[in-house]
């Protein structure tokens, strides 16, 4: 592509970066945060997509989590980075650092702030090089690892609305973030037969990367219990991770029920499929989880219970479709959240999805 309009190692107003990089063929988004970043990054990543039209954009996120991108065909290029369990150490970069150089990459794009994506971002050798300032402001170094810096404040809305945000004062378009994804009939049809019944299922995930985000198991129980005996037409679906941690909870959850779940994926699904799954549900329960991502990503409808934290604001949704209740952190898992409360807004949500499909 032509040079015109690249800018030397001088950090610019993020405003100018689009029309700076117009002419771009080869564009790299970093985000190397989890399942949820991930998620998050799409409706900013669609934007970007839309603006440059006839250039190959590629994305690098964890490793672990590249499968959902099969979501995505409107990007061209996933590369993954290895975060789980652990990350690289810096030096152990120099390998994967030359191989995005050798791509050329006309431009980088890092909503992040955070050390290693804009280290990254440097290191990529792309002469323009768009990062958002980070949370806890410029080290000395910042300038001479980007052209163009976006500042966007953290902490006060959606990650995914952070994102998105940035991309619009980048200059990219885009009138209303979106989660542009498709999952295809087949993946559809796969996935119902799977469930097996044919019949309206509500689903569950029981469990969450920690024991303080989950709900005590005896009222998860009592609240699915209530639920089951309300809609006896409607069938429990649950899924849980493929480690003994999260199957063991479910294994003690299932005593409990007055209603044995149709089915139990224990890990059995990949993310598109469980995104899949979620999508088809007439409403999804869990906790602060990717699969409660997963349900954002899809526009299902989802009571979700959080513990009080500092990120809260970053992680809880805010459409129609949703209903986050928020309890007090202790060791023993969430609590202060009623489950009349639970009841009562998955009964709301359950008889809105029940009428839309109607």
């Amino acid at each position: 592509m032509s040079g015109r309009g690249f800018l030397n190692d001088v950090t610019k107003l993020a405003s100018r970066f689009f029309s700076d990089t117009r002419e771009a063929r080869k564009v790299l988004i970093l985000d190397l945060g989890f399942l949820g970043d991930t998620v998050h990054l799409l409706p900013a990543a669609w934007a970007i997509r839309q603006a440059y039209l006839h250039a190959e954009l590629s994305v690098m996120v964890a490793e672990n989590v590249t499968s959902i991108l099969q979501l995505t065909p409107w990007i061209d290029r996933v590369w993954g980075y290895p975060r789980f369990p652990k990350g690289p150490k810096p030096w152990q970069d120099l390998r994967r650092v030359m191989k995005l150089r050798r791509e050329k990459f006309d431009a980088v794009i890092n909503f992040v702030g955070s050390d290693r994506t804009s280290l990254l971002t440097r290191l990529s050798g792309a002469r323009a090089r768009l990062g958002r300032r980070p949370r806890r402001g410029t080290p000395l170094h910042w300038r001479f690892l980007v052209t163009h810096e976006v500042d966007h404040p953290y902490g006060l809305e959606p990650v995914y609305a952070q994102r998105w945000a940035c991309s619009k004062k980048a200059g990219f378009p885009g009138v209303s973030p979106e989660f542009r994804i498709t999952i295809s009939e087949a993946m559809r049809a796969e996935v119902a037969r799977a469930v097996g019944s044919g019949r309206p299922y509500f689903h569950v995930s029981p469990c969450t990367p920690q024991d303080l985000r989950q709900l005590p198991l005896s009222q998860l129980a009592e609240l699915l219990n209530r639920l089951t005996d309300a809609y006896p037409k409607m069938d429990l679906v649950l899924s849980c991770a493929p480690n003994e941690r999260e199957r063991s909870r479910v294994d003690a959850l299932l005593p409990l029920l007055h209603q044995a779940p149709l089915r139990t994926f224990s890990g059995s699904l990949d993310l598109p499929r469980l995104a899949a799954l979620i999508a088809g549900s007439q409403l999804h329960l869990g906790g602060d989880s990717g699969a409660l991502h997963l349900a954002q990503m899809t526009q299902a409808p989802a009571v979700a219970w959080f513990r009080r934290f500092e990120g809260l604001v970053d992680w809880k949704p805010i459409a129609p479709q949703y209903r986050c209740l928020i309890g007090e952190e202790t060791p023993q898992g969430i609590e202060g959240i009623d489950t009349n409360a639970l009841f009562h807004a998955a009964d709301e949500l359950l008889k809105a999805s029940v009428s839309a499909r109607v």
